[in-house]
């Protein structure tokens, strides 16, 4: 089987210097530069989960595995909905960038801040972070991180594996892995099929979710890599349905929108040919996806009832050579990134509501659908060429530099005319209530965009790696912000609406960032500053009708420091720990029309300073194991006004892994030892506090064969 050693040739093409082996610092990173490169010679931080800590902890959401990562945390908005926070507030914008080997898992017009509840991550091979803006690399989208999933590469021999769980609030999973490998070819696959009641009123779901990792060695220097990965979703979306505080205290299972749900496909074919010879390597990755959704979303009950379907399908490839030269270690790369995305939105307004209940805390019990509002298709394309290169000036000097342009556009064809579409709902039998829905003429849009990164690490020492980076980024809007504005009381502001929406600029963010990266005795630590600045920030604000309005008004900071620890002052014993504090502010945010305001100088919202967990492990064998995590969460402003805060929380998970005999093990966790009571997100809704609340005490039993 001549595979895995050819993998491990491209992965070691570019020699680790000596100082940077047998230390933390001689990890291999595939995120920083698109392929294998020691983390010591990175000039950004990246934090890595393992495929090792995802087997054991095995979660059944993505914020149980996130957080280990100093700096991360993503919260439960429902099912295995999400929303994430990476040097920047928790939210829903596009500023993320989310990869599976490499390849994004959407296109830049079509962003999901949901993105993970798309991959199977608790059958990952990893996961790498990328903190903070990676465009000159990946392009727009990567402001406040890269998040790349790894899937699992295939075994050497035959192997399977099935784990079956089961848990409270009727929560059950069955994964099912296996793989072989023969003289040129290897395989891999998982499927993942989960269902849980959900612990509030109509809050169930169902997953099915799979991945099919082929390998074929082609010749002795080239190697063809194929993934094919596909998810169905099926769930009641009440997570970031929040409660008015009495019932957060005392009756944290109501749903005031059980009418609410969420229907998710997503399919993915890529294939990476790789093929290395002498001094330079060729990588080919072309790739297609379809993704589909059909929502009713809880979170405009109040102000903009409906119901729609997007779609979109695309096509693309990601080109790079690359080649090494003997003087001066120096690296060039070269690449061209090319997407085609068609797609579409079908959206129709409710005609009728059944309610009980007012304010914040109504609850929508019937719906029927009414007319059409939108229905357009709207086509991405990109294209993108980058260069990235690197050197050592001298030994312990490593110098990297990027480039990339950015060439992006959106083709728009409405099948409405332009001007406002009205539409009217009523509620519970009483007068109708009409809004007016902006349409725009046909028209393309597009965006061209310059990104520059510099960066560079020093070895200290063997053990103590030093880097520094300035990095620029920019984020295109995407094809909601700029064709699907708010629906307006009259038809002429739905009309000037739809004239601001597509006048709307990309963000553009600089970056500064500073880091240490070591290991001392039975310490490994990292340690990074970063500040980013951001210009002509795409934020929302409410209207007196509770709706939301997007400009590009703003200019915001982000500065924090991000630390993490791990020490093993025994074989059996570890303590791992990732904390983050930050500052995110408004510099400049000013509102005009009815109801004016200025928020520069305060404080974002649902922007926490501190982000804290920490993980103490007693492993008494390979097989065995019992962890301790305390996830800390800082207090947050719940407006942009600063006059209401959530407090933050404190909270202890236990999970454990217990080797039965060499084909079986045991493993189970308890969510929220302590039973607290704590707020996945905390916001204010027609001027009341509103809670979404987190998880009760929960637990997990499985049973895990592997032959």
């Amino acid at each position: 089987m001549r595979i895995h050693p050819l993998l491990a040739a491209l992965l070691a093409a570019f020699p680790v210097p000596v100082w940077a082996q047998d230390t933390t610092l001689g990890e291999i990173t595939v995120t920083g530069t698109r392929e294998g490169q020691a983390l010591a010679e990175t000039p950004a931080s990246i934090g890595i989960v393992k495929r090792e800590a995802i087997e054991q902890d095995k979660p059944s959401h993505p914020s149980q595995i996130m957080g280990q990562v100093p700096g991360v945390w993503v919260n439960v908005t429902g099912g295995e909905g999400h929303m994430t926070a990476i040097r920047q507030p928790l939210t829903t914008n596009p500023v993320y960038l989310y990869l599976e080997d490499g390849v994004p898992t959407r296109s830049t017009g079509f962003f999901n801040h949901n993105a993970l509840y798309e991959i199977d991550l608790p059958q990952a091979g990893g996961i790498e972070v990328s903190k903070g803006p990676g465009t000159a690399l990946y392009g727009s989208d990567a402001i406040g991180g890269v998040v790349n999933v790894l899937t699992k590469a295939p075994p050497t021999q035959r192997e399977f594996g099935l784990s079956a769980e089961a848990g409270s609030h009727g929560w059950g999973r069955l994964l099912i892995d296996g793989g072989d490998a023969y003289e040129r070819d290897a395989w891999r696959g998982g499927l993942n099929l989960t269902h849980t009641d959900g612990w509030r009123d109509a809050t169930g779901y169902d997953r099915q979710a799979g991945t099919l990792r082929w390998e074929r060695e082609l010749a002795a220097d080239a190697l063809l890599k194929t993934v094919l990965a596909f998810s169905n979703i099926d769930q009641q979306t009440a997570g970031s349905s929040a409660l008015i505080k009495s019932d957060y205290q005392h009756n944290p299972t109501r749903n005031y929108t059980p009418i609410s749900y969420r229907k998710v496909g997503a399919l993915r074919l890529s294939s990476a040919y790789e093929r290395e010879s002498g001094d330079s390597l060729v990588s080919v990755t072309p790739y297609v996806r379809d993704n589909s959704m059909e929502l009713l979303a809880n979170w405009s009950l109040s102000y903009d009832p409906t119901v729609y379907t997007t779609a979109n399908r695309s096509l693309g490839v990601l080109a790079k050579w690359r080649r090494d030269f003997v003087p001066l270690r120096a690296r060039l790369i070269a690449g061209l990134d090319l997407d085609l995305s068609p797609g579409s939105r079908e959206e129709n307004r409710l005609a009728t509501l059944t309610t009980s209940g007012s304010g914040a805390a109504k609850v929508y019990r019937a719906y029927t659908v009414g007319s059409r509002v939108y229905d357009y298709d709207v086509t991405f394309l990109g294209a993108s060429p980058y260069l990235h290169g690197e050197l050592s000036p001298s030994e312990r000097l490593r110098v990297t530099a990027g480039l990339r342009y950015d060439n992006l556009r959106y083709r728009f064809d409405n099948r409405f005319a332009a001007g406002a579409v009205a539409a009217s709902t009523s509620e519970n039998g009483g007068v109708p209530v009409t809004r007016y829905y902006g349409q725009s003429a046909d028209t393309t849009v597009s965006y061209e965009h310059l990104s520059p990164k510099l960066g560079a690490t020093f070895a200290l020492s063997p053990a103590l790696d030093l880097y520094a980076a300035y990095n620029h980024a920019f984020r295109a809007p995407s094809e909601g912000q700029l064709f699907r504005p708010a629906a307006a009381t009259t038809a002429a502001a739905a009309v000037a609406s739809a004239q601001s929406a597509l006048g709307l600029k990309p963000v553009k963010v600089d970056q500064y960032e500073i880091g240490l990266r070591g290991r001392a005795a039975a310490f490994d630590y990292q340690l990074a500053v970063y500040r980013i600045d951001k210009k002509d920030d795409i934020l929302s604000y409410r209207l007196p009708d509770n709706s939301t309005q997007s400009v590009n008004a703003g200019q915001t900071r982000h500065r924090g420091v991000e630390a993490g620890l791990g020490w093993q002052p025994s074989p059996a014993w570890r303590l791992d720990a990732a904390w983050s504090y930050a500052k995110h502010t408004y510099e400049e945010w000013v509102i005009g029309g009815s109801t004016p305001a200025d928020y520069s100088g305060k404080e974002m919202e649902a922007a926490p300073r501190l982000i804290g967990n920490t993980r103490l492990s007693w492993q008494p064998s390979a097989a065995s194991r019992v962890q301790l995590e305390w996830v800390r969460l800082g207090s947050y402003w719940m407006n942009q006004a600063n006059t209401a805060k959530y407090e933050g929380h404190d909270l202890f998970n236990l999970r454990g892994n217990w080797s039965l005999s060499k084909q079986f093990a045991l493993h189970g966790s308890v969510q929220n030892l302590a039973d607290t009571r704590y707020a996945e997100s905390a916001s204010v809704s027609s001027g009341t506090n509103v809670y979404a609340p987190g998880l009760p005490r929960t637990f997990y039993l499985g049973l895990e064969a592997k032959w």
